[in-house]
């Protein structure tokens, strides 16, 4: 159960890495955050009071268990050291299948027994990390959303292999911190998340290919539209509420009609190969300045923490 979870490794400090640790040190757990770049832990040092910072803001920690919540997270650059005394291990690496088999081959020669061996892949099956390990009961996908310390929900992907006990424990631990786990119950590349997530984009890619609406639009269509209603009710429940009826008479006639691309269209991969990469170069399928998008960065903080303060009132729990 929760309690057999008492000390916490996350392996690498990236931008997800970093925001896995940092929560869970504010909730109590001491954390040994690992990276063998010195100069990312360097940047994940900087990061983590900002991080706590929001969760501050959020109403989820206070000022004071902010301030503590740094130094139960030890940096370094010792696998074996951050592992040995672990019991949940979660590796949040490059997305490298070669690299995370080599981690995982090390982290289940390094760690105790007991220890449940986590990746935050969103490309690998479980039963692929689980193959490098003695272990493949206690391995399992928790994948996060970006930011991970911000958005409550963690997938549990099981293994064929993965056991019982693991996805209960891990779902008791991850509730006890506030976070709503749910559960894949079987392999699929992407899970579930980034299954919907790119259904939604390849038809918004080939709606600007075709040119029925600009990006520009199609953003605003899901922001001012039914993308209001995603934020507090999911797609069956949705359905449910207009009328299963109603919406399959819809399916019926849009069906046919939506894309079935099996790769993205010529123009997104053109922007990609201009060396455009979104916020991180300045242009993407927008052009962005410092201070715009700096702007989108906190646009969106600021909204999910008006959401999370949405669902703390309505008294949102785990469903069941």
């Amino acid at each position: 159960m929760t309690n057999d979870i008492r000390r916490i490794a996350v392996i690498g400090a990236g931008l997800m890495g970093h925001g896995i640790a940092l929560e869970f040190a504010a909730f109590g757990y001491d954390v040994a955050l690992h990276d063998r770049d010195a100069g990312q832990l360097a940047r994940a040092q900087a990061d983590i009071p900002i991080g706590l910072d929001r969760l501050r803001d959020l109403g989820r920690i206070d000022a004071r268990t902010a301030a503590a919540a740094s130094e139960r997270i030890a940096l370094g650059t010792d696998l074996v050291a951050a592992v040995a005394e672990a019991d949940l291990i979660v590796e949040a690496a490059s997305e490298d299948l070669d690299l995370k088999r080599t981690l995982f081959r090390r982290i289940d020669v390094a760690a105790p027994s007991r220890a449940i061996l986590a990746s935050n892949t969103s490309t690998f099956m479980p039963s692929q990390l689980a193959a490098a390990t003695n272990r493949p009961d206690r391995v399992l996908v928790a994948h996060y959303f970006n930011p991970p310390h911000l958005l409550p929900l963690v997938e549990l992907a099981r293994g064929p292999a993965t056991s019982d006990a693991t996805i209960d424990t891990m779902r008791a631990f991850y509730r006890g911190i506030g976070k709503q786990p749910a559960v894949v119950q079987r392999e699929a590349l992407g899970f579930v998340g980034n299954r919907l997530q790119n259904a939604l984009l390849r038809e918004a890619l080939a709606i600007v290919e075709a040119g029925i609406a600009s990006p520009e639009d199609v953003d605003r269509i899901v922001k001012n539209g039914f993308g209001r209603r995603l934020a507090v009710a999911g797609p069956f429940e949705i359905a449910d509420a207009g009328g299963v009826d109603v919406w399959l008479t819809v399916a019926g006639m849009l069906f046919p009609d939506l894309s079935t691309a099996a790769a993205p269209p010529a123009f997104a991969a053109e922007i990609v190969a201009r060396g455009d990469h979104g916020l991180k170069t300045g242009r993407g399928f927008y052009d962005w300045t410092p201070e715009s998008a700096a702007a989108l960065r906190d646009r969106i903080g600021q909204g999910l923490a008006a959401i999370a303060r949405l669902a703390d009132a309505r008294g949102d729990g785990p469903a069941e």
